[in-house]
């Protein structure tokens, strides 16, 4: 009978342990270790057992970069950056860029940052990168269509997903996504079940997709509620225009009662405009804002906002880079839901 314990032979010296030492103590070769680590079906289970407490045991850390020189791999992930706008509330691409930093690490990579401010800087910013670093992927923020970043990186032959859906039916495409249309409607739905029946809408220009996508929410949800569609603005994502845009809504013979934001940044500039008219925001006038950005809750009343779950999103653009990476012909897509989280702001009654 074969003895299934770790086999002891001797002290591992003080510092860093070798993929070598781990076979000794458990008593298999190197290569079974190396296959329990990165290929996990070649070794049986109760083998892979052993060397998976052997590694605990004693500390190993597989060496990343190593293994990189023989996988002819960086472990770099490219994303651009852009600057803080001081008129918008959200900062959705700061907290993006630390939770895809962590999911990257978690996979045993790392990201590198490029600035650009537009896109025609950003895919010159990306073919330096790649002739001058060993870049293995992109995650590209802001999907549009006609997206000329796509295209380019193609050109390239370097894999990459996009933070956004392709606008343009390209199945073909890695992407991750957040569901608007999906939050919008819950946001007007959670506003009519306090009662409002004249819900407009402050979205962005028609030539934003994701704009559209978060207008056809609202008009969906009012339709299935028997409710006007007619009152809803189109601006740019702005607080003065938000605060504009509010008074306008509020102006008319019939105004509305409640006001779904595509973003919180809109929504802070009607809270403001809903002060300045002597109004309370849920007692008089419900609003709700998307992105859960911190002035959210730090707002009076608190702003009822929808959270995008950024952690998933980030999780599944590095699987779907790391999936391309590794030779994967099938593009992996992920349309992730939004959740409301309510506060004063939407509520009869609630001033804060």
């Amino acid at each position: 009978m074969t003895d299934a314990r770790p086999h002891s032979r001797g002290p591992v010296p003080h510092g860093h342990v070798t993929l070598a030492d781990v076979a000794r103590h458990a008593g298999v070769s190197a290569q079974s270790v190396s296959n329990a680590l990165n290929n996990p079906a070649r070794v049986a289970p109760q083998t892979r057992e052993r060397i998976l407490a052997v590694v605990e045991e004693l500390g190993y850390r597989p060496n990343r970069s190593a293994r990189a020189l023989r996988n002819q791999r960086s472990r770099l992930i490219g994303v651009r950056v852009e600057a803080s706008r001081d008129d918008r509330a959200a900062l959705l691409l700061d907290q993006f860029l630390h939770a895809l930093a962590e999911s990257a690490s978690a996979n045993g990579c790392h990201l590198i940052l490029c600035q650009a401010d537009d896109e025609a800087e950003e895919i010159a910013a990306y073919r330096e990168l790649l002739g001058t670093t060993s870049v293995d992927a992109f995650v590209l923020t802001g999907a549009h269509a006609g997206d000329a970043r796509v295209a380019a990186l193609r050109d390239l032959r370097v894999p990459f997903a996009t933070f956004g859906r392709s606008w343009d039916g390209d199945t073909d495409l890695a992407w991750t996504d957040v569901d608007g249309r999906h939050g919008l409607y819950v946001a007007t739905s959670h506003v009519a079940a306090q009662g409002h029946r004249r819900i407009a809408h402050v979205g962005w220009p028609r030539s934003s997709e994701t704009g559209r996508d978060r207008l056809a929410g609202w008009e969906e949800a009012c339709k299935d509620l028997s409710l006007d569609t007619d009152l809803h603005a189109e601006v740019a994502d702005d607080f003065d225009q938000g605060r504009t845009a509010a008074h306008r809504l509020l102006d008319l013979s019939e105004p509305a009662t409640a006001i779904t934001c595509a973003s919180d940044t809109l929504a802070l500039g009607v809270l403001r405009a809903l002060s300045e008219r002597g109004l309370r925001a849920g007692s008089d006038v419900a609003v709700t804002g998307f992105d859960n950005s911190p002035a959210a809750a730090l707002s009076t009343p608190g702003l009822t906002s929808l959270r995008q779950p950024l952690e998933q999103v980030a999780h599944d653009l590095v699987t779907a880079v790391e999936a391309l990476v590794n030779g994967a012909t099938e593009p992996h897509q992920s349309l992730l839901q939004p959740e409301l989280v309510v506060r004063g702001s939407s509520l009869r009654g609630q001033t804060d």
